[in-house]
């Protein structure tokens, strides 16, 4: 197993290799096609702004890597905007694409009276599916750390593994499709659950 952390010039790279080094593993960084070589996991934690984080994907030729390697169902891991972009588009960045990976869209909380935008801090995320590969021992409403004003909306409910709740809004805290695992909270900021579920991603 060799374990890749794409590199667009706006992830939060360093808390990753920090938990995946917490499980013996030893990273390598991927700003460029060609890096990628014996690399048999990918992990993206995106952070940042949907519009941006493509046009820096794209200026690095990531883009056809990441569609082409999802295509062949190899292990790919999406973190907050690394999952966001997987879907059709964003209303944070209206003119630019998505992957096109999952149908749907990434929407903006609603304004509600006392409901603070962004949605940070710990929050549970229920399991909708029982225990999948990657949803694993994590029971049925672990706690996770999330930060973000966007969350994606599936086309369809078949992916969604976990939802999460804020305010009056549930969304899809999670998706998981063959060696496809995505979420928009911060596993790497969750402490053990983040952990586990880093764990079961990689087979250990």
């Amino acid at each position: 197993m060799k374990t890749g952390i794409i590199d667009y010039g706006g992830g939060n790279l360093r808390s990753v290799a920090n938990a995946l080094r917490s499980l013996g593993q030893d990273p390598v960084i991927i700003a460029s096609p060609d890096e990628v070589a014996d690399s048999t996991h990918l992990l993206l934690p995106g952070q940042g702004e949907f519009g941006d984080t493509m046009r820096r994907l794209d200026e690095r030729g990531l883009t056809p890597l990441l569609t082409n390697w999802i295509a062949q169902d190899r292990p790919y891991f999406g973190i907050c905007v690394g999952y966001q972009i997987l879907f059709d588009g964003s209303e944070e960045a209206p003119e630019t694409p998505g992957l096109g990976i999952l149908p749907g869209t990434v929407r903006r909380f609603r304004d509600e009276p006392g409901l603070k935008i962004p949605h940070m801090g710990w929050n549970a995320a229920t399991s909708t599916r029982g225990e999948t590969r990657v949803w694993h021992g994590l029971g049925d409403d672990p706690y996770f750390y999330y930060i973000h004003s966007y969350f994606p909306e599936p086309a369809t409910s078949e992916t969604i593994v976990a939802k999460t709740t804020y305010g009056t809004q549930t969304f899809a805290g999670a998706v998981e499709r063959g060696n496809l695992f995505a979420c928009q909270f911060h596993p790497e900021k969750s402490q053990d659950a983040g952990l586990r579920l880093i764990r079961n991603f990689l087979g250990l």
